[in-house]
């Protein structure tokens, strides 16, 4: 008998026969439009497990990835939208942006989609200059960028004809769902994890929500929109307060879970014992029962760990967003037209990586 509630590629049972830091690749195929968020909201669990407390430039090195990839996430979503209506103009055009992005990634960890990026404890390698370079040069000509594809869409009467009142929601019935994230926001609930439960020193940095009223297509696309100016405004943050800590850091002084340099492992005894036991899997985790959530491109990202102290985990459960709000889509189109169908499914930036088979 099928079980519902587990991801389609057994990801989670696949986790539970690999040592943790060896999890990491697998949470990069949840919503892979996003995934360093994933990465990096997996690493945060097994720290909330361990007792790991972060560097602030370490928290916020991670506020500028997991802001880059909501970014390209929601840039994603809106642009497929657009094509949804009979508009490619501005799918075309923001994807030269979203590659900018993923060269960013490229830099700082060699991958671009399945970016397997960072580590427990922080990043497998500092940031170089020519990353920060990238990042400069993508915050100087995205504003532009985005004010177009805004121009071409938010007002367009045909755009706004197939989009308004078109898949709406309700708060109440949203609630009832367990909507989190744009799709939550886009009927008026203020909800925002990064608010109500600040992680990665969010609590330093301003963040307004931006909501809806309506639920609809149209309201769920404003509001990626805003919040795509608002994580550039987080990066802005992020990168002026970095000005004041001191660069060489890059990761928490957990030896014992942390991968040592390379010249450590090869002189100093202790650092080689250390990559042993990591590599072959042997530094067992405390025994315990951690629940920690980030706020994926598309919602509420959980992972609920419980560790028997062993090598690996005992149980892994990932609670995607995808999979939880795509339970409303037959309401959302009941009594629509075809058409309505296609382009309520895109606004809800379902990623097939979170579904059950």
């Amino acid at each position: 008998m099928p079980t519902v509630g587990y991801i389609h590629r057994a990801f989670e049972k696949i986790a539970e026969r690999r040592a943790f830091y060896q999890i990491t690749p697998l949470t990069d195929r949840l919503n892979y439009c996003s995934s360093p968020i994933n990465n990096i909201g997996w690493h945060m669990t097994v720290e909330k497990l361990i007792g790991a407390q972060m560097p602030k430039r370490v928290d916020y090195l991670r506020v500028i990835i997991m802001e880059l990839a909501r970014i390209a996430d929601h840039l994603v979503c809106n642009s497929v939208i657009g094509v949804d209506s009979g508009a490619l103009t501005g799918f075309v055009y923001v994807f030269e942006f979203r590659e900018y992005i993923y060269e960013i990634f490229e830099e700082i960890c060699g991958a671009r989609l399945t970016t397997n990026i960072g580590r427990i404890g922080g990043f497998e390698r500092n940031f170089s200059e020519l990353a920060f370079q990238k990042i400069d040069k993508f915050l100087k000509d995205f504003p532009n960028a985005m004010k177009e594809f805004e121009t071409l869409l938010t007002r367009n009467k045909i755009f706004m004809e197939r989009t308004m009142g078109v898949g709406g929601i309700n708060a109440e019935r949203a609630l009832n769902y367990g909507f989190t994230g744009p799709n939550l926001r886009a009927t008026g609930i203020d909800y925002d994890i990064r608010v109500a439960h600040p992680y990665s020193s969010y609590e330093d940095f301003e963040l307004s929500i931006p909501v809806g009223s309506t639920g609809d297509v149209y309201d769920r696309y404003l509001v990626r929109n805003e919040e795509i100016w608002q994580s550039f405004s987080l990066i802005q943050q992020a990168l002026a307060k970095l000005k004041d800590l001191d660069p060489s850091i890059y990761h928490a002084d957990i030896p014992a879970f942390y991968l040592p340099e390379k010249k450590d492992v090869y002189t100093k005894i202790e650092q080689l014992i250390y990559h042993f036991k990591i590599v072959m899997g042997e530094t067992e985790i405390p025994v315990g029962e951690v629940y920690h959530s980030v706020e994926g491109g598309n919602g509420e990202l959980g992972f609920y760990l419980i560790s028997d102290g062993g090598r690996s985990p005992y149980r892994l459960h990932f609670r995607r967003p995808c999979f939880i709000y795509y339970q409303a889509y037959p309401e959302l189109i009941k009594g629509g037209m075809l058409s309505d169908a296609v382009i309520t499914m895109s606004s809800m930036n379902l990623i097939a990586g979170e579904l059950d088979a």
